[in-house]
């Protein structure tokens, strides 16, 4: 059965970090809705006084951030000593688990195109220890489908022929994330599991998406069914990231750059930065 759309949600123009301007398309409003996706935040421009402020040295605990570079480049540093560039069709993926700072820098280029993703940790893992990986061009694996092209950007994916693709595959909660680049006038069916919390988000161009019509930059929760249809509705491709996880249905405690269960775990990550304890491993500093 094809699962619907539902929850539809336009993203809006913003700025973060040191005055970097996106489009939020998820935050601390839709949570509970998109279940275990927290934040979603779209980058497009070919200003770059638009975005190479960057985001300088802050805290995360409780979360994983897996930032997706369709266009660009994007320059990660951290306390846990890893320093990396993910350019054009990469991925960067953090846990923060118990703590971690970072910065993330953003040279200027012909176009900076792609999004972040706000994963939230189980409250069983939410003090895991801290990682980073980056998924780089040459490991990513593209798909040729009916009309489409998919790219594996984490997980798996398995062809209507039982073929299994695999790709980079985090810790903690699973995560199947596609990019599907739909052909004009042309559609496609992706299989997904049917105990999945599904997220489809139109990175560029209009779509429809579970039957209905999503314009640019616009996220939608799709329910019930074991497929998700995609269709190119515009005069061009229609690019959207599919998204597939499980929901996590427990308390969500927001401040900020930090995501735990109750207040109480906020305050003490608060008191713990101001403390100078937040860092919980023997990791080098900046």
């Amino acid at each position: 059965m094809i699962r619907h759309a539902t929850n539809v949600v336009r993203g809006y123009r913003t700025q973060d970090g040191a005055g970097v301007s996106l489009v939020r398309v998820l935050g601390d409003q839709t949570a509970r809705d998109f279940d275990p996706f927290l934040m979603l935040d779209s980058f497009d421009s070919t200003n770059p006084d638009d975005y190479t402020a960057g985001f300088p040295l802050h805290p995360h605990r409780g979360i994983e951030t897996v930032s997706y570079v369709r266009e660009g480049a994007m320059h990660h540093r951290d306390t846990m000593g890893f320093e990396d560039t993910v350019t054009s069709g990469e991925v960067q993926w953090m846990c923060a688990g118990s703590g971690v700072e970072h910065e993330e820098t953003i040279p200027a280029a012909r176009r900076l195109l792609g999004v972040q993703l706000w994963l939230n940790l189980p409250a069983a893992e939410k003090m895991a220890h801290p990682t980073y990986h980056a998924v780089k061009r040459d490991t990513l694996e593209s798909i040729a489908l009916d009309g489409a092209v998919l790219r594996l950007l984490a997980g798996r994916f398995v062809e209507g022929n039982g073929k299994v693709h695999q790709g980079f595959v985090g810790d903690h909660l699973p995560l199947d994330y596609y990019e599907l680049t739909v052909e004009p006038g042309r559609s496609v069916e992706i299989p997904v599991g049917e105990d999945r919390s599904i997220l489809a988000f139109t990175l560029e161009g209009p779509a429809l998406v579970g039957g209905l019509a999503l314009g640019e930059k616009t996220a939608t929760k799709l329910v019930d069914g074991d497929r998700v249809s995609i269709a190119a509705n515009g005069e061009g491709p229609s690019v959207v990231l599919l998204m597939s996880s499980v929901a996590l249905r427990e308390p969500i405690a927001w401040g900020g750059p930090i995501v735990m269960n109750s207040t109480e775990e906020l305050r003490q990550a608060f008191r713990e930065l101001d403390e100078g304890t937040f860092i919980k491993e023997d990791i080098r500093d900046l």
